[in-house]
């Protein structure tokens, strides 16, 4: 009789190293599972690392290091009717101080993308400089030709 109570041991020390083993190899696939996913968000962070940096390289190519900067500087039309308008646009970076000579209809100010009106009565050439706190400037020039 007490060989029949010891019985249910007996098959569990037969079943006992299989069970280690599943466990052991359950606990190494959830292990892998856990790095692996780790890796893959370490990579995900790194990739955004870079593409922040690599934005902000491009923000300080385009708007300069501290300097003004004219960063467009355009004409709606190259040619008109005299007494039609045309828009002129600009944008810049850094600067302080805008000025657009001959003045257009519109005041202006510094800004990364605006647009004023003007009617030119005969050709002319719109000067665009902008100008920071230090006396540093940019300037570009158009040229917009009037048709009598």
């Amino acid at each position: 009789m007490s060989e029949d109570r010891h019985e249910p041991y007996g098959v569990i020390r037969k079943m006992l190293p299989f069970t280690t083993v599943a466990l052991i190899l359950v606990a190494v696939y959830v292990g892998f599972l856990v790095f692996t996913r780790w890796k893959d968000r370490r990579d995900i962070a790194r990739k955004e690392k870079e593409q922040t940096i690599a934005n902000a390289r491009k923000d300080l190519e385009q708007y300069g290091s501290g300097l003004p900067k004219v960063l467009n500087f355009s004409l709606s039309q190259g040619a008109i009717n005299k007494g039609d308008k045309i828009s002129i646009c600009y944008g810049v970076s850094n600067a302080k101080e805008l000025t657009i000579d001959p003045k257009p209809d519109e005041n202006v100010w510094p800004s990364v993308a605006r647009c004023v009106s003007a009617t030119p009565k005969q050709t002319t050439t719109y000067t665009i400089t902008a100008k920071d706190v230090n006396g540093h400037s940019d300037t570009q020039s158009l040229t917009v030709n009037v048709v009598k």
